[in-house]
């Protein structure tokens, strides 16, 4: 199974997207194996990181802000804006995949982990995810 999922604009920040990526998926009945996330995009990142407390989102976001600041004087690509770089920064330092365990044709992440999507833009259009599902069982 290959499936592209578009994911709908999102506000800069770090988003847990788990349910709106996985809502759509049909995975095969009963089938164990891996469902691999790959973000399309060179803009953003795709992550898993805590579930519950929207704190952590918030903190991460911090993070990123102050770690890859827009507007950094000594980059040169910024067709975009000044945050087009930093954007690029954050896509390679949160990743663009993830791999998700399938048990039973069910994604199965340990109890406080959640499929993110790390939006550095500021204004961010629709992402899109190619799922592949690889199955482990024949």
């Amino acid at each position: 199974m290959i499936q592209d999922v578009t994911l709908s604009a999102k506000p800069r920040g770090v988003h847990l997207v788990h349910h709106e990526l996985l809502a759509g998926v049909d995975l095969p009945f009963e089938a164990n194996g891996v469902l691999h996330a790959l973000l399309l995009h060179t803009s953003a990142g795709l992550c898993l990181t805590e579930n519950a407390s929207p704190e952590v989102r918030l903190d991460l976001d911090t993070w990123f802000k102050d770690a890859v600041p827009d507007g950094w004087p000594a980059f040169r690509h910024t067709l975009e804006g000044p945050d087009d770089m930093p954007a690029h920064v954050v896509s390679i330092l949160a990743g663009v995949s993830v791999m998700l365990p399938v048990r039973r044709g069910r994604v199965t992440l340990g109890t406080w982990q959640g499929v993110t999507l790390v939006e550095p833009r500021d204004h961010a259009s629709a992402r899109t995810v190619r799922l592949t599902f690889l199955r482990a069982d024949g």
